[in-house]
């Protein structure tokens, strides 16, 4: 499972079962709530995910700002709400990637998240 966070909306995707492709899910507003955070572990639980990975919004040149300190601390609450392992994977771009198909149904966030999910399968997949 894959997270676009930001603190009103946060993107969601999840992988197919071979773990090569991402779709679009679903967007929980708030997620860094109590009532986002339980969204997100009921989410974990209906999708069978067996690991999240938040998007770490570094900047162009690769330093963390204040949205990547924000998303960090995100991620603490987050891993006391699941039991499921919580990487972060820098998720330059795919905002972007997911504006320019304005066409598709699912939500701009949620196809953020799949450009994230379906970047970090493919570093996965090249570091296996």
């Amino acid at each position: 499972m894959a997270l676009d966070y930001g603190a009103a909306r946060t993107g969601v995707a999840v992988s197919d079962a071979t773990g090569t492709l991402a779709r679009p899910v679903t967007v929980v507003e708030r997620a860094a709530t109590a009532s986002g955070l339980r969204r997100l572990a009921d989410l974990v639980a209906s999708e069978q995910a067996e690991r999240i990975v938040v998007g770490l919004p570094l900047t162009l040149r690769g330093a963390a700002g204040a949205q990547a300190e924000e998303t960090e601390r995100f991620v603490v609450a987050l891993r006391c709400a699941v039991s499921v392992p919580v990487e972060q994977f820098d998720e330059r771009f795919t905002t972007v990637l997911a504006a320019r198909n304005s066409t598709a149904s699912a939500p701009e966030d949620a196809r953020a998240a799949a450009h994230l999910l379906e970047s970090y399968l493919a570093w996965a997949t090249d570091r296996a």
